[in-house]
């Protein structure tokens, strides 16, 4: 089967600093979290995904066809970018800022069911006659959410990047939109890929982990407790785990008395 998305020995360099090569294969579906310490790659690794950098070495594929050869509308009928702190749009309401999503469409007539519903599966149906910038940065995040639910409603075997999509959001919450993203996947064969920094997150919400350091792809793993050791070792900490009544594994950081620098 093709990949939805291929890297193969990608690189590129920003400033004095090289990053990849990186070989990463991503089968329609897959649900893959990038951990990493602050500053080691993640963001960039995510852009070249995304097509927002261009590899200098290699290439990045997806469907089988070279990124950088898709037009920018089919791009964006096929795969879907959040990054963190995203303002686009700023001053706009909260229902035409989702309603962007869908502007590669030059006949959409269920563009406003989609972005009702993409809202509400989002959280944020009771933001849409609001405007971005009178909101706090959590019901921003759920704005800019549902932004990609709209743009990837009725596409199948779609790509969804996301760079910390649940950073400003109270414990709660994460966990609800963490279940809304995978429903909403599940249920059109999306493959997503997301920077978390939180490692119970992505034990618990994805099924294969992308452990990033110093500009390389240090670990490729599935996401169970075997990756505990490659997670301590990943942040030089104590990684102490526990296991709830449904199975969930979870981790607890523990502060040691020398800490390995990232």
């Amino acid at each position: 089967m093709t990949p939805l998305l291929e890297l193969s020995f990608a690189t590129t360099q920003l400033g004095q600093q090289y990053f990849g090569p990186f070989n990463v294969r991503v089968a329609p579906g897959e649900r893959i979290a990038i951990l990493g310490p602050s500053g080691a790659g993640k963001s960039t690794l995510l852009k070249l995904m995304a097509r927002e950098l261009q590899p200098q070495a290699g290439q990045v594929l997806l469907a089988g066809r070279p990124l950088a050869q898709w037009p920018l509308a089919d791009l964006a009928r096929r795969r879907a970018v959040l990054p963190q702190g995203s303002n686009a749009a700023f001053g706009l309401q909260c229902e035409l800022v989702i309603g962007l999503g869908r502007v590669a469409r030059l006949v959409d007539p269920q563009l406003g069911q989609i972005v009702r519903e993409a809202a509400d599966l989002a959280h944020a149906g009771h933001l849409l006659d609001r405007r971005l910038d009178t909101l706090s940065g959590g019901e921003q995040a759920r704005v800019q959410l549902a932004r990609i639910f709209a743009q990837m409603w009725d596409v199948e075997g779609g790509l969804i990047l996301v760079d910390e999509p649940l950073a400003a959001l109270d414990p709660g919450l994460q966990f609800d939109l963490l279940d809304s993203l995978q429903q909403f996947c599940a249920a059109r064969g999306h493959a997503v890929i997301a920077i978390l920094h939180d490692i119970n997150h992505a034990l618990l919400g994805f099924e294969r982990l992308l452990l990033v350091r110093s500009g390389q792809l240090v670990g490729d793993i599935a996401s169970d407790a075997a990756a505990v050791p490659a997670l301590a070792a990943l942040y030089g900490i104590a990684l102490t785990t526990a296991t709830s009544s449904d199975g969930y594994v979870c981790v607890i950081p523990a502060r040691s008395a020398v800490r390995r620098a990232a």
